[in-house]
C-alpha cells in the first residue's frame, strides 16, 4: 500500500510544531494534523499522492521525469499544506504568503528546493496557479484555493534526502525559529570561509562552499555560485555543518587549527568530483596536503 515515508512525515512534523495552535497557544497559528497530508485518501489514482500502487498508465508523476520513473516505490512524494496565520517577526503570515515564499525559492533554484517539482497553490485565494519545474502545466483544481499542493520529484524520496530545510528556512525568516549560530560562531565561520576562499583565489566559490554548508546562502554576503557544476556541494557540503558546530565551541589561538579541523571532515576526491575539471586536482592536492600536515 501507498505510504508516507519518513522524510515528508518529518517536514509534517516540523510544520505542525511551529503553527499548530494546540502546541503553541501563545500564537495565532491554526494548522491542524488533518490540514497537512501525505498519502491521499484510498480512492485516489494516479499523481505524487500515489506510490507504485496507486498510479495510472501514462501517470504524469512518472512518466514526465527520468527522477521520478528511476525514483518509483510505495512511497507518497507530495505534501498537501492547509490554511493558518501566524504573527511573528512584527507581521501577520498565512498560507497565501507562505506558498509564494516557496515558489520565489523554487523559481530562483535555491539549492533546498531542488527536489521540488511542482507547487499548486492561490497567491490571493481566488485564482489558481502552478509552478512547475519541467513547465508542463500552469494551473491547478480549485481546491487549491484553500490549500497548497507540493510534489517532489520521486527519487529524491527514494534516497531519504532531508526535505526540511526549505522550510526551516522560512521558518526561520519570518521570525518562529532562530538561527542557532551564536555571533561568536558565526565571526569564526567568517574567518574560515576568507581561508577556504585562498584554495583557488576567488572569494565567492570560497563563501559559497561554507554558506552551503551551514545553510545559510541567503545570509548577507552570500555569494551565488559561479559555476553550475558547483551546486552538487550543497549535498555534499551539508556535513561540515556539525564538524562547524563542534569546532566553534572549542577554544582555539589560530584560524589554520579551524580550517585543519574543518577539512578533516571531507574528501578531498568528493570536492574534486563536484568542482570543475580545472580546478579539481588543485583542490584535490591542496587539502590533502592539509589533511597530512
Amino acid at each position: 500500500m501507498t505510504r508516507a515515508p519518513a522524510n515528508l512525515m518529518a517536514v509534517r512534523s516540523l510544520l505542525l510544531e511551529h503553527l499548530n495552535v494546540d502546541k503553541n497557544a501563545a500564537r495565532d497559528a491554526d494548522l491542524e494534523p488533518a490540514e497537512v497530508g501525505i498519502v491521499g485518501d484510498p480512492a485516489h489514482r494516479g499523481g505524487y499522492h500515489c506510490g507504485s500502487d496507486r498510479v495510472v498508465t501514462n501517470d504524469y508523476s512518472v512518466v514526465e521525469s527520468a527522477r521520478d520513473r528511476n525514483g518509483l516505490t510505495l512511497d507518497a512524494a507530495a505534501l498537501d499544506v492547509g490554511q493558518f496565520q501566524v504573527r511573528a517577526g512584527g507581521g501577520t503570515h498565512d498560507l497565501r504568503s507562505f506558498s509564494t515564499w516557496c515558489v520565489a525559492q523554487c523559481a530562483a533554484n535555491a539549492p533546498d528546493a531542488r527536489d521540488i517539482r511542482e507547487v499548486i497553490y492561490s497567491p490571493d485565494g481566488r485564482t489558481v496557479r502552478r509552478w512547475d519545474r519541467l513547465g508542463r502545466r500552469t494551473t491547478g483544481d480549485n481546491s487549491h484555493l484553500w490549500h497548497t499542493h507540493f510534489s517532489f520529484f520521486r527519487d529524491s524520496i527514494k534516497a531519504g534526502r532531508d526535505q526540511r530545510p526549505l522550510f526551516r528556512r522560512y521558518l526561520t525568516t519570518i521570525g518562529l525559529l532562530e538561527d542557532d549560530m551564536t555571533p561568536e560562531q558565526d565571526q569564526r565561520l567568517k574567518r574560515v570561509e576568507t581561508m577556504l576562499s585562498r584554495l583557488d583565489g576567488r572569494e565567492p566559490i570560497g563563501q559559497t562552499y561554507l554558506r552551503l554548508a551551514v545553510g545559510k546562502d541567503d545570509a548577507p554576503g552570500a555569494k551565488p555560485v559561479s559555476h553550475p557544476t558547483l551546486t552538487s556541494l550543497a549535498t555534499q557540503l551539508t556535513s561540515v555543518q556539525q564538524a562547524l558546530t563542534t569546532l566553534a565551541g572549542r577554544d582555539f589561538t589560530d584560524e589554520p587549527s579551524i580550517i585543519q579541523g574543518v577539512l578533516a571532515g571531507l574528501s578531498p576526491e568528493r570536492i574534486a568530483a563536484a568542482i570543475p575539471p580545472t580546478m579539481a586536482k588543485q583542490v584535490a592536492d591542496e587539502l590533502a596536503r592539509r589533511l597530512a600536515a
